[in-house]
């Protein structure tokens, strides 16, 4: 796929083919397809960069996920300017038990191992919020802004190779896929404060999150290790969740306002 990207860049001035994706209803059928798909890639990683956040002192919050999804998309333009390295990420370096593992397997496995822990980490402080010491006591009530900002990066790293990869796939075009990127984390950014504000006012929707983590960190391990699990499951599954807490909200408003009214 890299070599006829290449090969099309090659044949014509950039002006050319700029003018040429402009006006190629083929080139904005891809563009908003990979939009939409790039917005639901980046739910994971607003989740993850929501719950962490809301771990910080109040008033630097705002800062770390700025800083956060900032580095979201520095590392997905990046990316993106390494298309043939990307692209051999997902070629085999290694065989175990017969099956092959790529850098990309590695990565998703690392980030899933990772997300799997700091969800259980979290679940397990939210559940017994004064734990004593054990494997998940880290001593200290809340993280310092670099730690968080540390741990963000990291999964940014591993959602990013994730959705490049998916992008690479998706069309040759690489304006397209810029735009794409740009215009998911833009979206990211928006949402992120309003969602960050929405899971630290309800503690059930804390505890939803961080589920959402676990099976999202089950994925990427899966994922790593060949178990193709078909995104659209995986977002249906979270969505009827959300909605059936968003039922479970809406009953105890009521439940309030009826005992008001009494």
């Amino acid at each position: 796929m890299s070599r006829n990207y290449r090969q099309r860049r090659n044949s014509k001035p950039t002006m050319d083919y700029l003018a040429t994706l402009l006006f190629d209803p083929n080139a904005w059928l891809a563009l908003a397809t990979l939009i939409v798909m790039e917005v639901v890639l980046g739910i994971d990683n607003l989740i993850f960069i929501s719950v962490l956040t809301n771990k910080l002192p109040a008033d630097r919050r705002e800062k770390a996920r700025r800083i956060g999804i900032a580095g979201a998309l520095i590392l997905r333009l990046v990316l993106l300017g390494l298309i043939a390295v990307i692209i051999q990420l997902t070629e085999p370096v290694f065989e175990l038990f017969g099956e092959g593992f790529s850098w990309r397997d590695l990565i998703l496995i690392a980030g899933g191992l990772f997300l799997v822990w700091k969800a259980t980490k979290e679940i397990h402080h939210n559940v017994d919020p004064d734990p004593g010491p054990d494997l998940f006591d880290s001593g200290k009530a809340t993280m310092g802004v670099a730690a968080a900002i540390g741990q963000i990066l990291l999964l940014d790293l591993v959602f990013s190779v994730d959705s490049i990869i998916t992008a690479v796939g998706m069309t040759d075009h690489v304006p397209i896929m810029v735009i794409a990127v740009i215009f998911a984390v833009s979206v990211m950014l928006l949402a992120a404060t309003p969602l960050a504000n929405f899971i630290h006012r309800n503690p059930t929707i804390v505890m939803l999150a961080l589920a959402f983590l676990l099976l999202i960190g089950t994925t990427l391990i899966a994922e790593g290790f060949g178990a193709h699990v078909p995104k659209g499951y995986i977002y249906a599954a979270m969505a009827f969740s959300a909605l059936v807490e968003g039922l479970n909200m809406l009953s105890r408003r009521a439940r309030r306002a009826r005992a008001r009214g009494m």
